[in-house]
Order: structure tokens, then C-alpha cells, then sequence
């Protein structure tokens, strides 16, 4: 895969997960706001993704920080994790296998494997 091809995939996968990202954050506001009152029920999560250089890391915690309804709160390069602050944990499984999904190809791509790794 091109530098390219990766840079062109990765900016329209992450406008599509902004998107739905967006739209699923209104329905969870909706609910809330509804008769029912269910509140989300907010987590932290901790998402591992693949060994990268730091500027990649520091890529996919901006990447999940401007999704809505997600916040990077810290990036953990010795274990390759994100901290991740999320305002509905009912589906954490579908969250992670999304960020893995979505953005984790395109970065590794652009940004590699960190060195010696």
C-alpha cells in the first residue's frame, strides 16, 4: 500500500467513523433526554493497538479525542495502550474492534512499526 493510498483511506475511514460517531452520540442524547431517562452509562477503557513510532500513537489518540463521544486521556507507549474516557460503554467490544478497524491499517502504513520492535 502506497503512502498515498494510506493517507487517502485513512482520513475517509476516520470521516466516516466521525460521522457515525456523531449520529450515535445524538441517539445516546436523545435516549437520555427521552422518556425513559437512560443515561449512558460512561468508561474507561484501555485499547491496545499495534506497536507504532509515537508520532502514529500520538495520531490515533487525536484520531479516537475528536470522535465524538471519546477522549483520549492517556497514550501508554511501553504497553501500547490508549486510555480512552467514553461517554456510553455499552458496547466497548464493538468501540476497540472500530479504532483497531478503522484507523490502526492506515497508521501503521504511514507510521510503521516503532523501531526495533
Amino acid at each position: 500500500m502506497t503512502r498515498v493510498k494510506a493517507a487517502v483511506g485513512l482520513l475517509g475511514r476516520f470521516v466516516r467513523a466521525l460521522v457515525l460517531s456523531a449520529w450515535q452520540t445524538v441517539q445516546t442524547i436523545m435516549r437520555a433526554s427521552g422518556r425513559s431517562g437512560r443515561a449512558p452509562v460512561p468508561a474507561f477503557v484501555r485499547v491496545r493497538f499495534a506497536p507504532m513510532s509515537e508520532t502514529g500513537a500520538a495520531l490515533l489518540g487525536c484520531m479516537v479525542s475528536l470522535t465524538p463521544g471519546t477522549t483520549t486521556l492517556d497514550i501508554d507507549m511501553a504497553e501500547h495502550e490508549l486510555l480512552v474516557h467514553v461517554l456510553d460503554g455499552s458496547d466497548i467490544d464493538g468501540l476497540v474492534a472500530g479504532i483497531r478497524r478503522d484507523f490502526e491499517p492506515g497508521l501503521l502504513a504511514l507510521f510503521g512499526p516503532e523501531e526495533g520492535a
